[in-house]
């Protein structure tokens, strides 16, 4: 099984009076999302801030360049993505789960909402009661197969300035009183804090994803039968390199991260399956 990942990717409104920034925003996102769909895989998946204020016109704009393909498209929610509409108002847009899970024969893959709705004073994330005790279901039910989370916030103190004001789910909420159910393999995948990051904490790794714009590239996960691949996908296409620096320049509520990037071992590892496939 091949997943394709995206990071934060801020599709946004622009203002037509800016000579130029138009022709910029669509230049860069058609050639991102063109990059992002022509990859081969059997989900494509966008860890939310899909859009950069959830404004009807940014989804249904960046919607309809998804689905000049046939890929199949997950997208978690993002602050961003909540902050003009209500959350019912952005699924009937964008077709998608609040949450959800998806089974095949070599994993379990969780999609979970962890955005607040329409709060631009607080962008950290929130997991509802109900949400909690879903997923801890789905965590219980998954026994020994692997686990792929995709959310927006990470975990608490886990990746890289996780440990911030609203830079993950609230501390308040127990996320390892339920991760830590999970027997084998689980792998949490989020975006948010526009920074690379893997951190492995028990049987759990950490993969954190940064925003688009900082960094041009994807993750490709691998699943086989006895380990599980992320790999880092770059782009240097002149239409990406030549047109982000009007976009980040002129848009509100993104700033621009020069030190995004992150080392080889901050965006790319393997986590062995084989002691989880001796002990079945």
């Amino acid at each position: 099984m091949k997943l394709v990942v995206m990071g934060d990717l801020h599709y946004h409104e622009i203002d037509e009076t800016i000579p130029g920034w138009l022709e910029a925003r669509n230049e860069f996102y058609e050639t991102l999302l063109g990059r992002f769909l022509e990859l081969e895989g059997d989900a494509h998946i966008s860890l939310g801030d899909l859009t950069n204020y959830g404004h009807s016109s940014e989804l249904r704009d960046v919607y309809a360049l998804l689905r000049e393909s046939d890929r199949t498209f997950y997208h978690a929610l993002g602050n961003h993505d909540l902050y003009a509409q209500t959350r019912r108002e952005v699924l009937e847009i964008t077709g998608q789960h609040r949450y959800h899970a998806v089974e095949n024969e070599k994993a379990v893959l969780v999609f979970l909402d962890t955005a607040k709705e329409m709060d631009f004073e607080d962008w950290g994330g929130s997991v509802d009661e109900q949400q909690l005790t879903w997923f801890e279901d789905v965590i219980t039910a998954s026994g020994t197969k692997p686990v792929l989370v995709f959310a927006h916030h990470p975990v608490h103190n886990t990746t890289t300035n996780s440990d911030k004001d609203k830079g993950s789910i609230h501390p308040s909420i127990d996320m390892w009183k339920i991760l830590s159910k999970k027997e084998g393999v689980g792998i949490y995948f989020n975006g948010h804090t526009h920074i690379d990051s893997i951190v492995k904490q028990n049987n759990w790794t950490f993969v954190q994803l940064s925003a688009c714009l900082d960094q041009h590239g994807l993750r490709i996960v691998d699943v086989e039968q006895d380990e599980i691949r992320i790999s880092a996908i770059d782009f240097t296409d002149a239409a990406l390199t030549g047109n982000v620096e009007m976009l980040y320049n002129n848009m509100k509520h993104f700033r621009h991260n020069a030190s995004a990037r992150g080392t080889d071992s901050e965006r790319e590892c393997i986590v062995s399956l084989r002691i989880e496939a001796e002990q079945r």
